[in-house]
């Protein structure tokens, strides 16, 4: 990490290393934390990094909801047993003091409600154990809403779905679209009276995959005071060989239409967690038409932020802008336009 990218504040509203944690024996989880992925965030300048609480297939739906504790708890007890180093923070007043301490400030979120279903009370309970972003689904159907996978059903929320939304609303939880057909994020934006996140998205005019966003969610996503932030998982962000300069094709179209404050990073590194959980007789790994294994040289974890900085400036893209980009403005939305507290 050179001297300039030292002094930025590097944000990432999804990496789904807890997941990696939770496949520890517990009693490894603080250690394994500390030992192998504190080093690459702090290789990488991470200073806020937003921890998806993931539910793999074999999990849903009898063992969703046993599994979203125990990662649950893993994050707590890294945070425990790291507490020199990270903080699980609830609220924007913890995470300013955490940074304030050179500690990363860790924020818990669920992506997809497997473990929810119709029971959209234990949302509730879900932010009483410190979540503080969800998304609805993930690539396919949950009771609330259909995943992007689902395009063709053109389907908006369910009941249980508009139900979530409006107590996610009054409770001050982000709401994150990434991961939602086109239906519902238009339906999420219709009912929502506050900022909304994608957390892991790129741009569908850039590459046409239902994963990305198209111009106008983009722009509607701007309009809430919310972030669409950056996927950097290769498939989506090209169809050729990926270069950092397709990831900062995709930055610079973002921030034509959104605007330069409504712009992040979620990393959504995968190589570790399909490495381990991924058997050799899956390879070649095909995800949603996408190669798995094709990674942005250099982009393979944490510690390849200093990457998108450094291609940023060469770009002759301001200081003050990659500053937002890379976490500035992540940051202003836990801390003050999401209001959690």
């Amino acid at each position: 990490m050179n001297a300039s990218h030292k002094q930025l504040l590097v944000g990432d509203a999804h990496n789904d290393l807890l997941a990696l944690v939770a496949l520890r024996d517990p009693d490894r989880w603080g250690t394994y934390f500390r030992d192998h992925w504190h080093p690459q965030l702090v290789a990488g300048g991470v200073k806020l990094q937003v921890l998806p609480v993931m539910i793999d297939h074999e999990f849903r739906p009898e063992g969703a909801l046993r599994r979203t504790l125990r990662m649950i708890e893993a994050a707590y007890r890294i945070a425990e047993e790291n507490s020199d180093l990270v903080a699980l923070c609830q609220s924007g007043a913890e995470i300013d003091a955490a940074l304030a301490e050179n500690r990363i400030a860790l924020v818990l979120a669920l992506e997809g409600c497997a473990q929810i279903d119709e029971d959209v009370e234990l949302l509730q309970t879900m932010t009483r154990l410190g979540v503080r972003m969800v998304s609805l689904t993930h690539f396919g159907r949950t009771a609330l809403a259909d995943g992007s996978a689902e395009q063709g059903t053109g389907s908006r929320l369910s009941r249980a779905g508009v139900e979530a939304v409006g107590l996610l609303d009054r409770l001050g939880v982000l709401i994150d679209v990434s991961h939602l057909n086109h239906a519902g994020v238009a339906h999420v934006l219709e009912l929502t009276t506050r900022p909304v996140i994608a957390s892991h998205s790129a741009a569908f005019a850039l590459r046409a995959h239902h994963r990305n966003l198209d111009d106008h969610q983009i722009k509607a996503i701007a309009a809430t005071g919310g972030v669409i932030c950056l996927n950097l998982y290769a498939g989506y962000l090209t169809d050729d060989d990926p270069t950092i300069d397709h990831v900062v094709e995709h930055i610079l179209h973002i921030a034509r239409i959104a605007g330069e404050d409504h712009v992040g990073i979620g990393s959504d590194f995968v190589a570790e967690l399909f490495a381990e959980t991924m058997p050799a007789w899956q390879r070649p790994l095909v995800i949603e038409g996408t190669d798995a294994e094709r990674l942005v040289p250099g982009l393979t974890g944490p510690a390849g932020f200093p990457l998108i900085a450094t291609a940023m400036l060469d770009r002759g893209i301001p200081g003050p802008v990659v500053e937002k980009v890379i976490g500035g403005n992540l940051r202003r939305l836990l801390t003050e336009t999401a209001a959690i507290d």
